[in-house]
């Protein structure tokens, strides 16, 4: 019996897919198909992939070619499988030509030509086609200009103020903002309006109720309104709330989490500050508060404000939050006018989670316990600090014409009420 195996994503299965199978298949008598995991696309930059990895394998299933099908999750899993398989002939379409010339050392190497006319890239790109425009400060916004390069179907051009009012986001399909908080409502609500799908920093708003009222207005208008916080969508964050909600430490008792930058220290304590810049809570609050809320829940009893403010303005040099939860507790330090170990710990019965500095960007974690011979070390790929996957879902989700948030309802709401709480100080204290 001759084996054969072979590779691919196969997202958005379509006839060039089945004629490289066919090819594969007649190779030998028995064909082996690997279909990438979600973890390992992202890792090889293929973070636009669209269907989930069963609907992709369950795609491969009903063509009835493979007489096997596994999953391919990490790098130099290939030679492994042809030894565990015992695989007479490794079979790959012709645009990967020469680069796996190395597994001839195992088996027969057979570049085989593609279907011409025909990519899932380019199905992808006619299947999103999402025009973007931007509007806030433009040093983050070349960030995400240069994360949404990573995704098919995705254009953007810049956009002033006036431009939401004027009428002039007629060729623009959805709207990015990372403008000023306290703009940011009118801005969301006139987008909307205008039937166009928003992602926005976080927080979307000022005021519980004002972000409840742009989640009515989105639906009555039929239109996503997503969230952005950044770090929700990387890997190594996801990864860690399952581990920690899965018992590994135990029951959670703590959460502690630290997020401080002195890159705009010079604005903190200027008289004159430009509407891009503000303070440290609506900064780093939102990013802060995540593992806080996706934890312990949003259903906290008390909490406390504390607070330095700027003798120049109005803005908050740092700010911590202390929480009382029914059975636990959390605190968070934001700064943008002081300086501290910016990690992220969560604490259980049975052991701990460290993610150290900046744990906002972390490949990395560590689940530690009494017994050092215990822990365990974590590690994934973090590309573009999580952007380009939060415009990944997105685009999905405009596609879909549903949300499914990493950041809840809930969350939202819940972020924003602190928001709210420190501009009306309530259960806030200045020092």
């Amino acid at each position: 019996v001759v084996k054969v195996i072979t590779y691919g994503t196969y997202d958005l299965l379509h006839h060039g897919h089945i004629r490289l199978l066919e090819r594969a298949k007649a190779l030998g008598d028995y064909l082996i198909v690997g279909v990438t995991a979600e973890d390992f696309d992202k890792n090889r930059g293929k973070i636009n992939v669209n269907q989930s990895l069963m609907e992709r394998i369950e795609s491969v299933k009903a063509t009835g070619l493979a007489d096997e099908i596994i999953i391919e999750e990490y790098e130099g899993q290939k030679i492994d499988d042809i030894r565990r398989y015992g695989v007479d002939v490794f079979a790959i379409g012709s645009d990967w030509q020469g680069k796996f010339d190395y597994l001839s050392e195992f088996c027969k190497v057979i570049y085989l030509d593609r279907t011409e006319g025909i990519s899932s890239t380019e199905l992808r790109a006619k299947k999103n086609g999402i025009k973007i425009g931007l509007l806030g400060n433009e040093e983050y916004l070349k960030k995400f200009i240069k994360e949404s390069d990573y995704v098919d179907g995705i254009d953007t051009r810049m956009l002033e103020d006036c431009d939401l009012y004027n009428g002039n986001i007629n060729d623009v399909d959805a709207i990015y903002l990372i403008s000023n908080p306290k703009k940011r409502f009118d801005q969301i609500k006139a987008s909307l309006l205008k039937g166009k799908h928003v992602l926005c920093e976080s927080p979307l708003s000022l005021t519980e109720d004002e972000i409840i009222e742009l989640y009515k207005i989105a639906k009555e208008n039929n239109c996503i309104l997503m969230e952005a916080i950044k770090t929700a969508y990387s890997t190594a964050y996801n990864r860690l709330v399952l581990l920690a909600k899965s018992g590994v430490i135990g029951d959670i008792v703590s959460v502690d989490s630290v997020c401080t930058s002195l890159s705009q220290i010079e604005y903190m304590n200027s008289e004159n500050i430009g509407e891009n810049f503000w303070g440290s809570l609506c900064t780093w609050g939102p990013i802060a508060l995540l593992p806080v809320f996706h934890l312990l829940g949003t259903k906290y009893l008390t909490k406390q404000i504390i607070t330095k403010r700027s003798t120049k303005n109005e803005l908050d040099l740092f700010t911590k939050i202390d929480f009382v939860f029914p059975d636990s507790i959390a605190s968070i330090k934001v700064a943008k006018g002081a300086k501290s170990e910016g990690h992220l710990i969560v604490s259980g019965t049975n052991g701990y989670i460290y993610v150290p500095a900046p744990w906002w960007k972390t490949d990395y974690f560590e689940v530690r316990y009494e017994n050092a011979d215990d822990n365990k070390r974590y590690f994934y790929q973090l590309d573009g600090e999580g952007i380009r996957f939060e415009i990944v879902a997105f685009a999905k989700a405009i596609e879909m014409k549903k949300l499914y948030p990493y950041i809840s309802f809930e969350v939202s709401l819940a972020i924003g009420k602190i928001i709210q709480d420190f501009y009306d100080k309530t259960d806030y204290l200045e020092i």
